[in-house]
This record gives structure tokens, C-alpha cells and sequence, in this order.
């Protein structure tokens, strides 16, 4: 997935701090109910997922994370934004065609933290004979139907 690079300022939103973003992640990176993304801002490393403020997406950006990195409202910003996790267009096929024949399990998938794609993809890479990761696959994907984050 393509890295995003870009100018910003930093603007509060209510009662935080965030970093709009000037392309609509869902042209750029795929439609999806979340992305999260990984990146720097100012060469700092960092993590989220995007909000929207009504009109775009955004970024928030924790005090914390602030203060860490000298970082305050009304600073402009170098920001190199993409995609967090295991993307769809990387899946492999079987995961994929399983997903593709499931649009609600694949929304739910996309909308997931890294952590639980990994989780799913890890558990199913770990099957040692055919029968057992379709079988996997046939969960999983029902299970992402149902709303499940993670096998329990």
C-alpha cells in the first residue's frame, strides 16, 4: 500500500489535538469502517487509527505523545502516513476469496487493529494440512460475521 506524505498543521478539535488529513484514506488505501496507520510525524514514530471531524479524517495526537515529541497546536508538521497490518491485497488467495464471498465479515476484518488480523492470519497459517486451514478459514470467517475481534 502506498506511503502518504504530506504538509500539516497541527489544529485542536475540541478538546484535542489533531492532525488533519488531506486525502481520503478509503481513495487512497481502499474503503474500509477504520484505518489504522503507522507512520512519523516530524520523524517521530507513530500509531492510530483515523477519526473523522464530520468534513475529513484526522489523526489525534495525545498529550502525551506531544510533549515525548516537542510537538504543540499550530505546529506545521512533515507527516509519512500508510497503512498499519496485514492488507487485504496481501492476503493469501484462499483467505481472500473466503473474505470477498463474505462482505460483512471482510468490513469487519478491514476494520479490525492489526493485532487481531495478525491473530486470525497467524492462526490459520499455523494448520499443517489442508482440510484443517479450510476449516479455519470457514470459522474465521464466521466468526467475523458474528463480530468476533478474536477467537476465544
Amino acid at each position: 500500500m502506498s506511503e502518504q506524505h504530506f504538509q500539516a498543521t497541527i489544529v485542536k478539535l475540541r478538546s484535542k489535538a489533531v492532525l488533519p488529513i488531506p486525502f481520503d484514506p478509503n481513495d487512497v488505501w481502499g474503503k474500509k469502517q477504520r484505518h489504522h496507520i503507522t507512520g512519523s510525524i516530524n520523524g517521530c514514530k507513530i500509531r492510530g487509527a483515523l477519526d473523522w471531524d464530520g468534513t475529513q479524517p484526522v489523526l489525534s495526537l495525545g498529550l502525551a505523545w506531544r510533549c515525548d515529541n516537542g510537538l504543540e497546536v499550530g505546529d506545521q508538521v512533515e507527516a509519512v502516513l500508510s497503512p498499519e497490518g496485514p492488507q487485504f491485497v496481501d492476503l493469501p488467495p484462499d483467505i481472500a476469496a473466503a473474505l470477498e464471498s463474505a462482505p460483512e465479515a471482510k468490513a469487519f476484518f478491514e476494520a479490525l487493529a492489526t493485532f487481531y488480523r495478525t491473530g486470525y492470519l497467524k492462526w490459520i497459517e499455523g494448520a499443517r494440512k489442508p482440510e484443517i486451514r479450510a476449516a479455519r478459514i470457514e470459522e474465521m470467517v464466521g466468526l467475523l460475521k458474528a463480530g468476533k475481534k478474536q477467537r476465544q
